[in-house]
């Protein structure tokens, strides 16, 4: 399940639309840098400048998953070349 970082947004006349996605400060709080949320597919709206708790929460639940899900792959040890 991927983390749907696209919320409904409210318009001045009443109608909604879709969001442009997550804010600095939402990421700052969930302890992710602009690079990595890049890096790992999130959506960041670079304008925005409010940070709601509900979207923090979210943001940490998904970078759970993302790290449980994580194959770890061991380092192959490296062949010597004979002398």
């Amino acid at each position: 399940m991927a983390l749907k970082n696209r919320g409904v947004v409210l318009k001045k006349d009443g109608k909604k639309r879709e969001g442009r996605g997550l804010s600095r400060e939402e990421l700052k709080k969930a302890g992710i840098s602009l690079k990595q949320a890049l890096r790992i597919g999130l959506l960041v709206d670079m304008r925005r400048r409010t940070s709601h708790d509900k979207n923090v929460e979210l943001l940490k639940q998904h970078l759970k998953k993302l790290n449980a899900s994580k194959k770890r792959v061991s380092k192959s040890k490296k062949k010597t070349s004979p002398k």
